[in-house]
């Protein structure tokens, strides 16, 4: 029953927002961020601890001013998101001006995969949708499946739309190989925390566990690491960028191998989010251990 309450109210959300049109729809970014910023703080604590972790000599204004937009851009995304059964395939396309798409077209064309990662950052969904229905490849998206089966069922609707396929992540790592050894584009996001066990990386100077599984991946198919990421402009209008990691002049040794590509995408992220500190989602419990 809690189930079917809680997609009731997503419907809602969802038709309201389309009734209202995107362009006026993302102005209720700023009133639902202070639903759950002020009167009810989902993860806030979350968020105030890792910003804290993260930028140490920021004074309390700044965390506080910080973590207030991160819920908004939240919800700037979670309207957008929303929307996407309104959109046609010249909409979603042209809600990001992509640059350098040959990037990913090249690597693509010369057959060997591509691993395309990105990050809880800007509108994540959007630059799946996007990138693939503009260059017209398909990419098989890894996602987590949502606690509730009835919203799950919406979003993978919504994210298989056009062109692109999803790969549920319970099933993902035999699956994920397999496409990338069938040259297929494999997407998904690297920048949740990684297993107790596994291998740590200095993420904002501190010890943090991340996945290995997009370094692993890449050694073992030889598969270009494409890194894409979404900043979202004041206008709400969006910046793509498209950037190829580098994986020359790696170690001998396979596990230091892994460990220097993984930092490597790493540090890629950690230098846009500390320029655009508010577009990546702090609500994960990024340094749990």
């Amino acid at each position: 029953m809690q189930n079917i309450i809680e997609y009731i109210f997503f419907l809602l959300f969802s038709y309201f927002f389309r009734f209202c049109g995107l362009k006026l729809a993302r102005k209720f970014s700023y009133p639902l961020a202070a639903i759950f910023f002020y009167l009810i703080p989902v993860r806030k604590k979350i968020v105030l601890k890792n910003l804290k972790k993260a930028f140490p000599d920021y004074d309390a204004q700044t965390i506080n001013k910080i973590a207030f937009n991160c819920y908004r851009n939240f919800a700037v995304s979670f309207i957008e998101i929303l929307c996407i059964p309104d959109l046609s395939k010249d909409e979603i396309i042209n809600i990001l001006p992509v640059s350098n798409p040959e990037l990913i077209i090249n690597r693509f064309n010369e057959r060997k995969g591509v691993i395309l990662l990105s990050a809880h950052f800007g509108n994540w969904e959007y630059i799946a949708a996007s990138v693939s229905a503009r260059i017209n490849i398909p990419f098989h998206v890894v996602v987590k499946k949502q606690r509730n089966p009835f919203v799950n069922d919406w979003m993978n609707k919504a994210r298989t739309k056009w062109i692109n396929k999803i790969i549920p992540l319970g099933i993902s790592i035999r699956r994920v190989y397999k496409e990338i050894k069938n040259k297929n584009i494999v997407a998904m996001v690297a920048d949740q925390r990684g297993p107790y066990e596994g291998i740590r990386i200095k993420f904002f100077g501190i010890d943090t566990a991340v996945y290995s599984g997009p370094a692993i991946l890449a050694l073992k198919t030889g598969a270009p690491i494409i890194y894409g990421l979404t900043i979202r402009q004041p206008d709400y209008s969006y910046k793509v960028i498209l950037e190829e990691i580098d994986l020359s002049d790696l170690p001998e040794n396979e596990e230091e191998k892994v460990i220097e590509i993984s930092k490597r995408h790493t540090e890629f992220l950690e230098n846009y989010i500390r320029q655009y500190p508010e577009q990546w989602f702090w609500m994960h419990n990024r340094w749990k251990y």
